[in-house]
């Protein structure tokens, strides 16, 4: 039984179950089955501000069609059963009821994306996001928030085809680039547990064909680990132009074979930790020679259809771009303008830059992870070969240069992430995985110098706290003590941009322009009228008054902090 298989199996059980325990509460007071109910249960998870008309960077004033906004929780817009539409009450109702009858009731998963803690985490970040991608002229993003076996948040903003106005989502197909080689690094080590290579073999033994110069003979042979941690003093790339020249002259895997032998080796094999694209395609080759079936082959019978990621390639659909896959685009020049990066084919460098990928399945990939992590699924890889390329395997002379077997691991504070990046023509992304929290967020952009990275570490900033706080306090909710969605929205000035949203029991203000937002978000809590102020991080006394100053319509026209004004914007 495939993964996919399993986990389908495994929720209609427990849907099933779940509505069979639950249909004496049903009709005594659970369910409000207006003829909107449906919709009502779908809405209720949409930005207020989903009916805006942004700005595109590129074209000037542009609609996006609202569900480009749309704050997508547990696993996108499928639709609600009407075993979900139930109100806090019952559900403590059914919690009882289900532990009379000898069962567990889920907390996580459904439950964790309702939560208030996470969806306003999730409010605030995808803001944020969205400001910043917006003043970098980002074109589009794609981005989702894994838990464990859940994609409890995910959605989208601006354009995957500017120039015929269709929008991005959460289906839409980017370049992942070097995050394919995490599916690389994988189908290696599917092939070291079957026994057909060992991580210090000599790469010359799987590959008659490696003939590179040695510059730095008497060293050390070099290794599949080596190459797997980049650490073999390869060459970053095969000697082709490939990244620059206008026709992007990726290599045939015939033609990278072919120029080895005219290339030399950087640094004695061990020494250094140098990147190389030249290194992670060479472990596919070792993949295609050891298991007898091509590279492409391989990956879609081994890997990626047991997965269900039917929407992954292992090189780029050309054929999709600018309907499915998003049209990629350049740096900024100095006018702050993009322009249309031509399509390209990875081919020989496929290994380690080709895949394309959407936010989607990239959720199943990380879901799968925490699925062998926990010891659940031991079909397409052990969970002690994952925990192994998950870990530091080097670390460069300078103590901070730090890599696993193929992940990038690194370490910040207290946290342990395993993670890569990908910047190819056009396309900058980001996949980055915290297995300790099973936390995992993924970040699509179709833009060179886009800030993937940056975007998905944050998200474990400010949502990675309300997800535990979630998932070890589920009923310890603090309700603010009026309604604060009338002040609830983006407002700007001169000095730019800031947003207000619900924070447990009053409100959070954020400057979007901030690198820092976790850090630079202000808690407010509430006073009196229209007023709320600060609370201090000392929490010796309270810090300055936040005063609303509302419309006609009840929702706030502007706040005033330190004298200063900031009005609404209407989006």
């Amino acid at each position: 039984m495939t993964l996919l298989n399993e986990l389908e199996f495994r929720n209609v059980f427990r849907v099933g179950l779940f509505c069979i325990v639950s249909a004496w509460l049903v009709f005594s007071r659970v369910f409000e089955l207006t003829p909107d109910g449906l919709e009502r249960d779908r809405v209720s998870r949409v930005d207020p501000a989903i009916k805006r008309a942004t700005t595109n960077r590129l074209n000037g004033p542009l609609p996006i069609p609202a569900e480009t906004r749309i704050l997508s929780f547990r696993n996108g817009e499928r639709p609600m059963s009407p075993c979900r539409l139930i109100d806090r009450s019952a559900a403590a109702l059914l919690t009882a009821g289900l532990a009379l009858a000898g069962l567990t009731a889920p907390v996580l998963g459904a439950d964790l994306a309702d939560d208030p803690r996470v969806a306003n985490a999730v409010r605030l970040w995808s803001e944020w996001v969205e400001y910043q991608a917006g003043t970098d002229r980002v074109p589009g993003v794609s981005w989702g928030i894994v838990h464990d076996q859940d994609l409890i948040a995910s959605g989208a903003f601006g354009q995957a085809n500017p120039s015929d106005g269709i929008p991005a989502g959460t289906e839409t197909l980017y370049s992942i680039c070097s995050i394919s080689k995490l599916f690389t690094s994988i189908a290696l080590m599917q092939q070291r547990e079957a026994g057909r290579v060992r991580l210090d073999d000599p790469v010359a033994e799987h590959l008659d064909w490696f003939d590179i110069e040695d510059a730095h003979p008497g060293d050390e042979a070099i290794t599949v680990r080596r190459l797997l941690t980049h650490s073999a003093g390869l060459p970053r790339e095969s000697d082709f132009p490939y990244w620059t020249d206008a026709d992007y002259p990726f290599p045939s895997p015939e033609a990278l074979q072919a120029r080895l032998e005219e290339q030399q080796t950087l640094y004695p094999a061990s020494r250094y930790f140098q990147y190389s694209n030249l290194g992670l395609s060479l472990v596919g080759e070792i993949v295609s020679a050891v298991s007898g079936q091509s590279y492409p082959d391989y990956m879609r019978e081994q890997l990626l259809g047991p997965l269900g990621m039917d929407d992954t390639y292992t090189d780029i659909p050309v054929e999709l771009r600018g309907d499915e896959m998003a049209i990629g685009y350049t740096a900024l020049d100095r006018n702050g303008e993009r322009q249309v990066v031509a399509p390209f084919q990875t081919r020989g460098i496929a290994p380690a830059a080709g895949f394309a990928s959407n936010v989607e399945d990239l959720a199943k990939f990380a879901m799968w992870q925490f699925h062998v992590l926990d010891g659940a699924d031991r079909d397409l890889l052990g969970a002690a070969s994952l925990r192994e390329m998950q870990r530091v395997h080097w670390i460069d002379p300078d103590w901070e240069t730090t890599w696993g077997l193929g992940f990038s691991v690194v370490r910040e504070g207290d946290r342990t992430f395993a993670r890569h990046g990908g910047a190819c023509p056009g396309y900058y992304t980001e996949f980055r995985a915290e297995p300790a929290t099973r936390i995992a967020a993924i970040v699509l952009t179709n833009a060179i110098g886009a800030s993937p990275g940056l975007y998905a570490a944050k998200a474990f900033d400010l949502i990675g706290p309300a997800i535990a706080e979630a998932k070890d306090s589920p009923d310890e909710l603090t309700e603010p003590g009026v309604d604060v969605e009338p002040y609830t929205g983006v407002y700007g000035s001169i000095w730019g941009q800031s947003v207000v949203v619900p924070w447990k029991d009053g409100l959070a203000l954020l400057g979007l322009g901030s690198m820092s937002p976790a850090e630079d978000m202000a808690r407010l809590e509430y006073v009196e009228g229209h007023a709320f102020r600060r609370i201090r991080e000392d929490g010796d006394t309270p810090g300055e008054t936040v005063r609303f100053e509302m419309g006609p319509d009840g929702m706030a026209r502007s706040f005033v902090r330190h004298s200063s004004r900031a009005v609404r914007i209407e989006r």
